[in-house]
């Protein structure tokens, strides 16, 4: 039975919630948890709808969290389609869009992020795209089979990792595919000029077009259907429909609102949080990609937008507010999958972090191992179309020792034998 003297109330429905509701009640917590969705599906993953069920080979049902009568069985109280609209912390009270008005004792926000707009003439045109919501994949698989039927030409603003995996899945259904990024290379921004261009490659095989260097400017339509995208070099790309693949936002309006505690643009924003995933408010706590978090393995502020961090930070924050000794310190990882081509990323190396990147394995035939090091120690490590390492490659990322690079490239040598 559910004891209604102390409830937790999370907001935010996506894989960092339904999670952090599983934790409490696996945990033992018996009061009353109330988590709040502002989208009608009941909570789901984000990966498949830039992979498997963007392309067609994973059904809907399939990303769903927990199946929809979990929730029921868990006594867990689910609001859909109910955004959260105001947070009183003085009150402890959350209202919700219907005028509903709930209190708590303590209140998870795992708001995650919106994809960023672009701020130019035509994006209101039928045929301009996002992608973050199930409701976008939907939609966005329909375009991609139109288009594979039609030979017509999708292009997309950003050619970060939704951006090159959406490349991916139109160039499947056979849709023609530009690529306008700013930087000289794809994925510069975690890659670095060094390994950015291998994904180029990989997709310049497949049919892609890159056009670097350059930004949309201007998406030309007539009748609200596009025809073409501009950019600032003075080029136009030939469009029938578009998507901005420009990053993602944290949502913290709320937490704005109410007076919380924001980190700042260095970490991209988000809710600042402590290693508890706490916030400046001492019931309230971040966890998902909306969390700004004090990382104690990598000694500095950490916003991480990734299925693992939902994965695992809901959980943590969930135990933090039972009161758990929590440091969360995961060490930051995402997967993708492009054509033939699966890797696995572990770590934190912006560029101008490292002095070195050296490789293990065939670069050429993509099955290989990327370091990067500063001064000898591993920042993080990439494996691709290589598998069962992401575990060493953490551990030795977390023995922050200096090493031995040339066994670090040698294929002959385990990496577990590296381990101090």
């Amino acid at each position: 039975m559910v004891d209604a003297h102390r409830t937790f109330v999370i907001v935010g429905g996506g894989l960092a919630g339904a999670k952090a509701a599983e934790t409490l009640r696996s945990e033992g917590f018996t009061g009353r948890v109330i988590l709040i969705c502002d989208e009608r599906d009941h909570p789901y993953e984000r990966p498949p709808l830039s992979k498997g069920y963007l392309l067609g080979k994973e059904e809907r049902d399939t990303v769903f969290v927990h199946e929809p009568a979990w929730y029921a069985q868990a006594q867990i109280e689910l609001h859909l389609g109910q955004p959260a609209v105001h947070l009183d912390p003085a009150a402890k009270t959350v209202r919700l869009g219907d005028g509903t008005l709930i209190a708590y004792d303590k209140l998870l926000l795992a708001t995650g992020a919106e994809p960023r707009r672009l701020d130019i003439p035509g994006t209101g045109l039928a045929g301009v795209h996002h992608l973050r919501r199930l409701a976008h994949a939907e939609r966005l698989r329909g375009v991609l089979a139109s288009l594979g039927r039609d030979n017509g030409h999708l292009v997309i603003a950003g050619a970060g990792w939704i951006g090159l995996e959406v490349a991916a899945a139109a160039r499947s259904y056979g849709a023609e595919v530009t690529v306008v990024e700013a930087a000289q290379t794809p994925l510069y921004g975690v890659l670095g000029p060094e390994l950015g261009g291998l994904f180029a490659d990989l997709h310049r095989e497949h049919g892609v077009r890159f056009h670097f260097g350059a930004r949309f400017t201007e998406i030309i339509g007539q009748d609200g259907m596009v025809l073409a995208v501009r950019t600032d070099d003075g080029e136009e790309h030939l469009a029938h429909d578009v998507l901005a693949a420009i990053g993602a936002a944290p949502r913290t309006g709320l937490a704005e609102q109410a007076g919380l505690a924001l980190a700042g643009p260095e970490t991209g924003g988000g809710i600042a949080v402590d290693a508890a995933l706490r916030t400046s408010d001492p019931y309230i706590y971040a966890a998902g990609d909306v969390a700004a978090a004090d990382h104690p393995l990598l000694d500095t502020r950490l916003r991480v937008e990734h299925w693992a961090n939902a994965l695992n930070g809901g959980p943590a924050a969930a135990r933090a507010m039972l009161g758990q000794e929590i440091g969360y310190d995961r060490i930051p990882y995402f997967f993708s999958d492009q054509y033939d081509v699966g890797m696995e990323y572990s770590g934190y190396a912006p560029p101008g972090s490292y002095d070195q990147v050296v490789c293990r394995g065939d670069v050429g035939k993509r099955e290989f191992i990327a370091f990067w090091l500063s001064e000898g120690r591993l920042l993080a490590g990439m494996n691709v179309n290589v598998w069962d390492v992401a575990e060493p490659v953490q551990q030795l990322i977390r023995s922050g020792q200096p090493l031995d690079t040339e066994a670090l490239a040698n294929p002959e040598v385990p990496l577990e034998s590296l381990l101090p």
